[in-house]
């Protein structure tokens, strides 16, 4: 028999393969994994640490390129004294505590300004090779950073010198959260929460910083998409509760490979919650044992129904048939009594008949209560209704949970802090474009000609990738440009800060104004929208959208429609709840998602705009204990369902399909049908039954001339000689 044909490769493999079903499900998939604290959580955590790091990162490396970029329009423009460099660089920009210029020859301070700079542990003879930033631990404990940049004058190099407090990023703490940074050794440079300056504090923070360490690179920027190590650690703790930490770091290496002057710090971003700890609906051992054993039982009721009524009738037909071609004519065939073996049984009765000399009996062959009796289809049918009826409720009905019994709280609350924290990203991203176009005003505000300005607005498009163009507005015109094409200019008010400039069109047109000094003219930077859209990006936080003050979509982290309505009605209320902080909920209906909105609000350019950062996530997409039940079930049903429609509808190709199409040709063979050709499909029992039905056939044509007479007396079939047998042909070619 051949490996795919036949009766016993479909039965057989339909057994084997419902019971590794109910092995899995009882040994397998019925062990859900639960520590007390879901892993919805812990990555919680690792994300809020990914957007700490982020952020600070971000800040650092702007700072830095500030600074150098400052220090290029001072080497451009005509040389001031160190005092007036300082007080024009105060002006532009009020991110530093304090700045200096030294003269880099003999480390001599030609000017200060705010907070006194720490330089005295500094080797300023190295400084020229590279200029990236650097720490500085003071005594009393406070940590400085410092931004140098060198300035070009004709008595020799200056050095510019800035000097900022390292903070924790701006991501809220809340209750029970602590945020820290820590150097590559485990030292604590800045904290932020109730006990993050303690000892068991310190000590998480240590954990961190070594399991950051020994984190590939390749390992979380393939998986989670930030591209330093990162992770979480789960600490128990006394009274039922349980410390959740997560960590990221800016890897130093990716200094060497991306030129990142934040990466060269060696930080690492470290957040510690409290969470309590329970077993949250990881399913009970019975139901899947429950499962598995009902399985068992009705994949031995299936496979011992397809064996009685499909497989021993069949066999038994084989026997039959191949007596009767041997030419054994003398016993009745015994025929079975259901279905298509009943009918291709009665017809071999009727054919053992013929070769004794009876007349066919067309029409009369098989009885009419034969024929009206169910077939192998309807059995097989049968099993997979039986098996289905074991699949469906796993695939729909058990092992779903409530959203807001299953959904922690802590994962509402994380929600919410993550969208705050994009919110606060965006703001921060506008108002430095805005920084940047007020640095601006200050090199172009004496100029007179258009190609000096041209060159500014060029090299300084050239050095943002956040603007899709740049322009100078002059009493309601365009007067220079670079980049794309500006909008319409006589809808640009002319007052300072960030702005929408359309209410319609394909795409939203965000826009920082910057006033020169007269009132009539302006610098504007269009931001290009997918800049707001990477910002918005962020790993685990599901579905983001930035919304204007009438809950129109101005960008999104995926494919948006511009100036479309949310996609969730149930997401417009939340927005108005959050109109002075964020706010989080859970979503209730078929859909449940948890959802949060913050305000991007503040003071300065971004004032008054009442836009908002809206999230989404749905509840099933977060690995919670009660879902990955669901999911388990469901899959436990799909595995069940799979193999049971695989080998029934092998065994009904294979052996159904052939043994009706043989239920039609024994018939008319039976009925007195002597010229059509029978010819099996397949080298199997179905097709041995046919070949047993060709040579009687043979036998029924009559002997060839010449062939001896059987003796008297015998009850044996007339076989004719070998020579004179057909070749057989496809089945229907008449002869």
């Amino acid at each position: 028999m051949p490996l795919l044909g036949g009766l016993r490769p479909p039965l057989t493999a339909l057994l084997a393969l419902l019971v590794l079903v109910a092995g899995a499900t009882a040994f397998v998939l019925g062990r859900v994994q639960d520590d007390g604290v879901p892993r919805a959580v812990r990555a919680s955590q690792q994300h809020v640490a990914e957007d700490g790091a982020t952020a600070l990162g971000a800040s650092l490396n702007e700072s830095a390129t500030d600074l150098r970029r400052a220090a290029s329009m001072f080497n451009a423009a005509p040389p001031q004294d160190p005092g007036s460099v300082l007080a024009t660089l105060g002006t532009w920009y009020h991110k530093w505590r304090g700045t200096a210029i030294l003269d880099l020859p003999s480390g001599r301070l030609l000017a200060a300004h705010g907070e006194t700079v720490p330089l005295a542990a500094e080797d300023l003879d190295h400084l020229a090779e590279g200029l990236p930033p650097r720490l500085v631990h003071q005594g009393s404990g406070q940590t400085r950073l410092l931004m140098f940049a060198l300035l070009s004058r004709p008595g020799g190099q200056q050095l510019l010198v800035a000097s900022d407090s390292l903070r924790v990023p701006s991501i809220g703490v809340g209750t029970g959260r602590t945020l820290q940074v820590a150097d590559s050794h485990g030292r604590l440079l800045a904290a932020e929460g109730p006990g993050a300056l303690g000892e068991g504090a310190r000590a998480l923070a240590r954990d961190a910083v070594h399991a950051a360490a020994g984190t590939p690179l390749a390992e979380t920027a393939a998986s989670r998409g930030f591209p330093g190590p990162s992770g979480s650690l789960h600490r128990d703790a006394p009274g039922g509760s349980g410390t959740v930490v997560g960590f990221a770091a800016l890897d130093p290496r990716l200094d060497r490979a991306h030129s990142d002057p934040a990466g060269a710090l060696g930080l690492t971003v470290i957040t510690a919650v409290q969470v309590p700890q329970k077993v949250a609906g990881a399913g009970h051992p019975l139901f899947w044992l429950a499962v598995a054993g009902t399985l068992l039982l009705l994949a031995a009721a299936v496979t011992g129904t397809l064996f009685t009524l499909v497989h021993k009738p069949v066999t038994k037909l084989l026997t039959e048939a191949g007596r009767l071609a041997r030419g054994d004519v003398k016993r009745p065939v015994t025929v079975p009594r259901h279905g298509e073996p009943a009918r291709i049984g009665a017809a071999l009765e009727s054919l053992r008949r013929q070769l004794l000399g009876a007349p066919p009996r067309p029409g009369r062959t098989t009885s009419r209560r034969l024929r009206a009796r169910p077939g192998a289809r309807a059995v097989v049918a049968l099993c997979a209704l039986v098996l289905a009826c074991w699949a469906a409720p796993l695939l729909s009905g058990l092992n779903r949970p409530q959203a807001a019994q299953a959904l922690p709280q802590q994962s509402v609350t994380d929600q919410r802090l993550r969208t705050d924290t994009a919110a606060d990203r965006v703001r921060r991203s506008l108002v430095e474009g805005y920084a940047d176009l007020l640095s601006l005003t200050g090199r172009i505000a004496g100029s007179t000609g258009r190609e000096p300005i041209r060159r500014t607005l060029d090299a300084t498009l050239a050095e943002h990738p956040r603007y899709r163009s740049i322009y100078l507005v002059d009493s309601g015109s365009v007067a220079v440009h670079v980049g794309g094409t500006p909008h319409d200019p006589g809808s640009i008010r002319t007052t300072a800060g960030v702005a929408l400039l359309n209410r319609s069109g394909k795409e939203p047109v965000i826009a920082a104004v910057a006033q020169l000094g007269d009132g009539k003219r302006a610098v504007v930077g269009e931001f290009r929208t997918a800049f707001v859209s990477d910002i918005l990006t962020r790993p685990g936080l599901g579905n983001v959208w930035l919304v204007d003050d009438n809950k129109r979509v101005l960008a999104a982290d995926q494919g948006f429609i511009a100036f479309a309505g949310l996609p969730d009605s149930r997401l417009g209320p939340l927005v108005d709840a959050a109109t002075t902080a964020p706010a989080a909920s859970v979503l209730r209906g078929p859909s449940p998602a948890v959802a949060a909105a913050a305000p991007v609000s503040g003071p300065g350019p971004v004032n008054g705009l009442r836009w908002h950062v809206v999230s989404d996530q749905p509840v099933s997409w977060l690995s919670l204990p009660a879902y990955e039940v669901q999911r388990r079930t469901m899959l436990s049903g799909l595995l069940g369902l799979s193999a049971t429609v695989t080998c029934l509808a092998w065994l009904y190709i294979v052996v159904v399909r052939p043994l009706r199409a043989l239920d039609v040709s024994a018939r008319a063979l039976a009925d007195g049908d002597r010229r059509t050709v029978l010819y099996p499909r397949r080298h199997d029992e179905v097709g041995s039954i046919v070949r047993s039905l060709e040579i009687v056939r043979q036998h029924l044509v009559g002997p060839s001339p010449g062939a001896a007479p059987a003796p008297p007396g015998t009850h044996t079939a007339r076989i004719p000689p070998p020579g004179r047998r057909s070749s057989p042909v496809f089945s229907g070619r008449r002869i």
